[in-house]
């Protein structure tokens, strides 16, 4: 009998009459205002985010606070003058007991702007990820590894009574030239410090460059509205005779007298052994107007190394152009208020431009017409710029009083970017009426700087 019993309960478990824990449903609404004692079943739902909790008070809320906590009037007053969203959402005060405490005149706005946060803002989770600081930094080589470069001062060159404007180094780097305020050219010997020559130009003397070519020591100073080829002396009888004959003034030729409005004349200036000129031609020592439309007022111009490319630095901008096709090639966006200086790197692929800002500009010629690296350094107005022939060094002074030397190496390897690291900050010079260093330049073949300062010196500086 219990046997049959037993095969009844199994047929109708079968047929499904009789059923076991029962499944249970899930609601298919919730309540959006519910309590959120109850959160784990709302993440059933959707990604449900609790709101924050509301600040607790503090002692100042208290109904009797320590005195410390009581502003006093002018305090108060003070509330007044800020802006609403910075006032404190109630000022404390002292009641002497909890049934003195009057109802909260903010309570029902508190209520209502908690409600609209509640609703309006939307929340989200945010994932924080714990980064180190020092990790983001860029790894640069230790300064060690990239000696030798100038960051010590070996020596003063004094002589000059006014500022000293442009310096420059012959090829052999064996003499420097001078040019300052005072209307004077003096030629240095560089490892001594002695003056051999001095020129009274009479002018205040601009700039000054020696001749590129070893063999012919001449240099050229650019005073008031006049460019003087002077003749150092330096070199053995044959040099001298050839510079001689460089320096002497031809006749202009038949095929030039129909353009006599576009030249100026030469002139043999024997006080100081030169000839002196206005506009010129290398050529036919003619003028030769510049065939590219400018947009902007030049403030600095430079030529390629190897190639006939010539770089002319705007207001704003920097245009190449090529001479031999006549066409602009590309224009480099600076990005800067005012650009002072440009110069270009010995390869030819690379250009740094300096601003009235105390900004620098490196760009690849190569990447982009933008600016590959951008450097924040000085402080004042940057006056030059300027790139070592052979070592993977560049530098910039400013009035300031302060020189950078950087190191820029540039690899043969297209896809190597240039590495650019600062390297040290040489301070020597005094500033004097507003302006501090307004020159500096390499030595040819040792890394070694030269810096011209408002405080009549030029100081070199060696590794």
């Amino acid at each position: 009998m219990i046997f049959g019993i037993v095969v009844e309960y199994v047929r109708a478990i079968r047929k499904g009459l009789i059923k076991f824990d029962q499944p249970k449903e899930d609601p298919r609404f919730y309540s959006l205002w519910g309590d959120d004692s109850n959160s784990a079943n709302r993440t059933k739902h959707l990604a449900y985010i609790p709101p924050p909790k509301p600040k607790l008070p503090g002692h100042e809320g208290s109904y009797n606070p320590s005195l410390e906590y009581i502003p006093t009037q002018e305090e108060i007053n003070s509330y007044q003058l800020m802006y609403e969203e910075d006032r404190p959402r109630f000022i404390p005060r002292r009641f002497t007991s909890f049934r003195s405490i009057p109802a909260y005149e903010n309570a029902v706005k508190d209520s209502f702007e908690r409600c609209l946060d509640l609703y309006l803002c939307p929340r989200v989770w945010k994932k924080r990820i714990n980064i180190d600081p020092e990790s983001l930094k860029p790894k640069l080589p230790n300064k060690k590894d990239l000696r030798p470069y100038p960051f010590a001062c070996y020596l003063e060159y004094k002589g000059h009574v006014g500022a000293v404007l442009s310096i420059s180094v012959e090829p052999s780097g064996q003499w420097i030239a001078s040019g300052s305020k005072d209307g004077t050219v003096r030629i240095w010997e560089v490892e001594t410090g002695r003056c051999l020559r001095v020129w009274e130009i009479g002018e205040v003397v601009q700039h000054v460059a020696w001749n590129p070519l070893p063999a012919h020591p001449i240099l050229a100073v650019s005073a008031g509205a006049d460019v003087l080829i002077l003749n150092t002396g330096f070199g053995n009888e044959e040099e001298q005779k050839e510079i001689k004959n460089l320096l002497h003034i031809g006749t202009p030729t038949s095929d030039d007298s129909d353009d006599m409005s576009s030249y100026l004349s030469w002139l043999q200036d024997e006080q100081h052994d030169c000839i002196r000129l206005r506009h010129y031609r290398l050529s036919k020592r003619l003028t030769q107007r510049f065939p590219f439309k400018l947009h902007g007022l030049p403030v600095s111009l430079a030529f390629h190394p190897t190639r006939s490319i010539f770089f002319v630095a705007t207001k704003k901008n920097v245009r190449v152009y090529d001479m031999l096709k006549q066409k602009l090639i590309k224009k480099l966006e600076t990005q800067l208020r005012e650009v002072s200086s440009i110069a270009v790197h010995p390869a030819g692929d690379n250009v740094i431009v300096g601003s009235k800002e105390g900004k620098l500009r490196w760009f690849d010629m190569d990447l982009s017409s933008k600016p590959y690296q951008n450097l924040d350094c000085h402080r004042k107005d940057i006056t030059n710029v300027t790139f070592h022939r052979s070592y993977p060094l560049f530098a910039s002074c400013s009035d300031d009083g302060t020189a950078y030397v950087f190191h820029g190496m540039v690899y043969a390897d297209l896809n190597e970017n240039p590495r650019i690291v600062p390297l040290e900050i040489l301070r020597g010079h005094t500033s004097s009426d507003g302006r501090g260093v307004l020159d500096c330049t390499f030595n040819p073949r040792q890394p070694w700087l030269f810096t011209a300062g408002a405080d009549s010196t030029i100081k070199l500086y060696c590794h």
